[in-house]
């Protein structure tokens, strides 16, 4: 006989997804409060100048997309992330907010990609606190691609029409 999951085996992604996005803001406002403040930065393995290096990685031409330092763009990122992974919205019957999360979650993980790419083949540099929130966007894009069917559920029982 199958055992029937608890409340939150079934809907554990409410409140992980959350708890990562609000790592991810801390770290992201760490990495916001170092560029502005230079020297403030600390690589948590203390290297410099070699395969990890923090503020080679925060200071190069990179670090910044259309002019806006990376950092902000993170914060930028999860708070509205932060929002669109809160309880009440995997709950919610809104149409939009279950396609807004997965959008949300491709757009950063592509972003991720791109910064990755930057560090090991333009950068020649990795950040560790970089790389936390790029694992830290790597497990929430994990959880909301395979919550998708959860997700729809909430609108789906509604009445609202399949996005199929």
């Amino acid at each position: 006989m199958v055992e029937e999951p608890t409340a939150l085996g079934r809907h554990w992604r409410a409140y992980v997804t959350p708890l990562l996005c609000v790592l991810a803001l801390g770290v992201s406002t760490y990495l916001t409060v170092a560029h502005f403040q230079p020297g403030s930065l600390s690589c948590p393995l203390g290297s410099t100048h070699g395969a990890v290096d923090c503020q080679k990685v925060t200071t190069s031409p990179q670090s910044f997309i259309f002019g806006i330092p990376v950092a902000i763009l993170g914060l930028v990122y999860f708070v509205p992330m932060l929002a669109l992974c809160l309880p009440a919205a995997w709950r919610s019957a809104n149409r939009y907010v279950a396609p807004a999360r997965l959008a949300g979650a491709v757009v950063g993980i592509a972003m991720v990609c791109y910064l990755v790419y930057a560090e090991l083949y333009e950068i020649h540099a990795i950040c560790i606190w970089c790389t936390t929130v790029h694992a830290l966007t790597f497990l929430v894009f994990v959880a909301v691609v395979t919550g998708w069917d959860q997700a729809r559920a909430p609108y789906l029982l509604a009445g609202e029409a399949a996005f199929d």
